[in-house]
């Protein structure tokens, strides 16, 4: 048997392992994940490849293929058939892609140099996806009771601040967001601190708005990031692997962004207009009918939500919500909260 010959084997085999790895994948983002953009990514992936291998003759890998007397058929390892959960099988077979590519890239480089490029590229694009799949899988488990998210500022005392984040973490609700543009670095770093020690040990997570620093000193469980401040991957290298990251989005293509780049959840708005904020743009229900369709990463619709607006942000495909002034300008805003997360469950 020629040496390129042996090297069509090898090829003609990780071929396969990708293509069939990549339906695996397909599948699971798509029946289990239910989600759009990734089942696309995986799709155009899928065809890459093929269009990637086209200058290898077809005719040549099939004749070079002899599964009868491959010596690789018949060897196993001990947990190769144990998968806890679909989570598991999609796992594995992400794995099995980007070592089948690797394979692919360095054994045509011996026959067709062109091909390597450009698997090289598809490889790239190979981690990018798995890992888009796998915090898309952990955000879900980690948010998956999450409806209802609060956003307060520093209140006028600490007193008056432990009072409103204590009476919300009782009522239940189900994120809390510190958001202050007016205290002092100083201030701020405190009332985060009240904060976290509020949160923990309950159901509520606590995240601090735009400063990934102060979210790191005061151990909150993350940050939140809007488009013009830090990217997701500077944010992440200040408060770690372990902690949350969301990130502000406005239009369909920032929300695919967001998903690539490693978020753990995404705001969308604005909905409505709103008191705390002004925008020039609403996308409105649209954009979220448009998340709903293909992301399946968690997401809450933000930007003057009211209870009325509840159900319409549920009628465009949405379950989760953001609220402010609705429920902190409250006269009991414990008990608003209670209402909203009665409507965000129904």
């Amino acid at each position: 048997m020629s040496p390129d010959n042996n090297v069509v084997r090898i090829l003609d085999a990780n071929a396969n392992r990708a293509s069939e790895g990549l339906r695996v994948v397909e599948e699971y983002v798509r029946f289990v994940l239910d989600d759009g953009h990734l089942t696309q990514l995986c799709k155009q992936l899928r065809h890459d490849l093929g269009v990637a291998l086209g200058s290898l003759a077809t005719s040549d890998l099939c004749a070079s293929r002899d599964t009868n007397a491959d010596i690789g058929t018949s060897i196993t390892t001990e947990d190769e058939y144990r998968r806890a959960e679909p989570r598991d099988v999609a796992l594995a077979s992400q794995k099995r892609v980007e070592q089948a590519l690797r394979c692919i890239e360095e054994y045509s480089k011996t026959l067709v140099p062109t091909v390597a490029a450009a698997i090289e590229k598809l490889r790239y694009r190979a981690y990018t996806l798995g890992k888009a799949i796998t915090t898309t899988s952990f955000s879900l488990a980690r948010l998956s009771g999450a409806r209802l998210y609060v956003l307060i500022d520093g209140g006028s005392s600490r007193v008056d601040f432990e009072q409103l984040a204590a009476s919300l973490v009782e009522a239940g609700v189900h994120v809390l967001q510190l958001r202050d543009k007016q205290l002092t670095d100083r201030e701020l770093v405190g009332r985060a601190r009240q904060l976290r020690q509020l949160t923990r040990d309950t159901s509520t997570v606590c995240i601090i708005n735009d400063r990934p620093d102060i979210a790191a000193l005061s151990d909150a469980d993350g940050v939140h990031v809007g488009q013009d401040e830090l990217s997701i991957k500077d944010a992440r290298a200040i408060v770690g692997l372990g902690k949350l990251i969301g990130v502000s989005t406005h239009s369909i293509e920032q929300a695919r962004q967001a998903v690539l780049d490693g978020a753990n959840y995404i705001g969308c708005g604005p909905t409505f207009p709103s008191t705390t904020k002004q925008f020039e743009d609403f996308p409105g229900t649209n954009f979220l009918r448009e998340v709903a369709g293909e992301i399946s990463l968690p997401a809450f619709a933000i930007g003057g939500i009211t209870l009325d607006g509840v159900a319409l942000v549920h009628h465009a495909g949405l379950r989760r919500v953001a609220v402010s002034s609705s429920i902190v300008d409250s006269e009991d805003p414990a008990k608003k909260a209670r209402v909203f997360l009665a409507a965000v469950s129904s």
